[in-house]
């Protein structure tokens, strides 16, 4: 992992934040000060300096050293119950009365833990349908922790499936149902593939925007007709882009949550 000190004016913080989300950052502290925002962010190896500095021209960008925090345990401390919708989501070791309406979380690497704009606007996304018709046959593709996949079984989805390449993605979304009580299928897979095609009501991706594009007829050849399709981790920017793409879907509802944006396209059940 790599670390970047970036330095802009406090008024783009929305914008900049948005955008080094969209470029794969691990994580980010925030500081202000006399009007000016200062941004120590995290990157995979890989990532170069001239990324983020094409990302974010109006910034100062430069190379840190990573210091040496235990981040799970960071995020542990500031973690405290907050509301998604109906939902309250809540770190295990603050467990109030059991609850449908409430999802623990165990904080560790996988992404997911209900905080991030995309994870929410999903949730809000599954509460519509939910109240519209019957969830059926769900997949969360790109699970994560598998939060969205327990929250779909809270709300009637059955059977559900969590789909995650990464082990440690597989292995969080195995905690989380087993946390939470939830009857989940965990699956390891690339994408769509090695899903059996026109096998689910419901599919959820909250993916990055050149990843759905990339993957949007693997992603179509899984819907069942009539089915629903939750597509989430765009900016505003990128709507039209992914629209287009999942154009054979026909016309989305689109909601928006600060930078961030979902589209819901439901079919006929």
């Amino acid at each position: 992992m790599r670390a970047f000190r970036l330095r802009l004016p406090a008024a783009d913080e929305d914008a900049a934040t948005a955008a080094l989300w969209e470029n794969g950052t691990l994580g980010l502290e925030v500081r202000s000060a006399n009007g000016w925002l200062e941004l120590l962010a995290y990157f995979p190896d890989s990532v170069a300096p001239a990324t983020i500095r094409e990302a974010l021209p109006q910034a100062e960008v430069q190379p840190t050293p990573v210091p040496e925090v235990d981040w799970v345990a960071r995020f542990r401390e500031g973690f405290r119950p907050f509301p998604a919708g109906r939902f309250l989501i809540a770190p295990a070791w603050e467990a109030p009365a059991p609850s449908p309406d409430v999802l623990l979380v165990d904080p560790g690497r996988a992404f997911g833990t209900g905080t991030h704009e995309t994870t929410r606007l999903c949730l809000g996304a599954l509460e519509d349908l939910a109240a519209r018709r019957r969830l059926g046959r769900t997949l969360d593709l790109g699970a994560g922790t598998g939060l969205l996949a327990i929250a779909a079984a809270r709300l009637g989805a059955s059977p559900v499936v969590a789909s995650d390449l990464d082990p440690e993605a597989a292995a969080s979304a195995v905690h989380h149902a087993a946390l939470n009580g939830a009857r989940l299928g965990v699956v390891r897979a690339d994408g769509g593939r090695g899903l059996r095609p026109r096998s689910f009501d419901l599919v959820l991706a909250n993916l990055m925007a050149l990843l759905l594009v990339d993957r949007a007829a693997e992603i179509r050849t899984l819907l069942a007709p009539g089915a629903a399709l939750v597509l989430s981790g765009l900016l505003v920017e990128d709507v039209a882009f992914v629209a287009e793409a999942f154009a054979a879907c026909g016309t989305p509802r689109r909601r928006r949550l600060g930078e961030w944006a979902a589209l819901l396209y439901e079919g006929t059940p």
